[in-house]
């Protein structure tokens, strides 16, 4: 199985770009949806993010429109949302799908490390996953979980 660090991604401006770049650092990957109900833990991980960038966390940010088409059509307007009603600085990345055909690679990474209840796809807007320094897909978290489950299991890898 190759490592997660072989993955490639386009990040929000649409360059491509090598999850290598992320080596050595924790990096806590969700797939985010500007309209859904639970939009406002974009706030929850733009705090998590200041909190511990500096101690090589990353927060990265994969829009998906999967789940009831909640988010935008156009790239620019979900940078928009996100900055504007959240403050957002932390990595964002383009639309991405999570489950079926289209899945993007990263996310079949993702779920064959970490699977699910009862299935590894993805169920809805901002399922989490924690990747240690090493690269190695620790956790999976649900899109309900508090932020402080994820906090509290999180700072045990910085």
């Amino acid at each position: 199985m190759p490592s997660l660090y072989e993955i490639k991604v386009k990040d929000a401006t649409g360059q491509t770009i090598s999850l290598q770049d992320y080596a050595g650092e924790v990096m806590l990957i969700v797939n985010t949806a500007s309209k859904c109900g639970l939009a406002d833990q974009l706030g929850d991980l733009q705090r998590l993010y200041d909190k511990y960038a500096e101690q090589g966390v990353q927060v990265l940010g994969f829009p998906c429109d999967q789940f009831n088409h909640q988010e935008f059509a156009n790239q620019e307007e979900t940078m928009q949302f996100c900055q504007r009603n959240y403050g957002v600085t932390f990595p964002m990345f383009q639309k991405i799908d999570v489950n079926g055909p289209t899945e993007h690679r990263l996310y079949t990474y993702l779920k064959q490390q970490q699977g699910g209840l009862l299935s590894s796809n993805i169920k809805w807007n901002f399922t989490k996953f924690l990747v240690d320094r090493q690269g190695r897909v620790v956790k999976r978290f649900a899109p309900v979980d508090s932020i402080q489950t994820i906090e509290k299991t999180l700072a045990r890898y910085v």
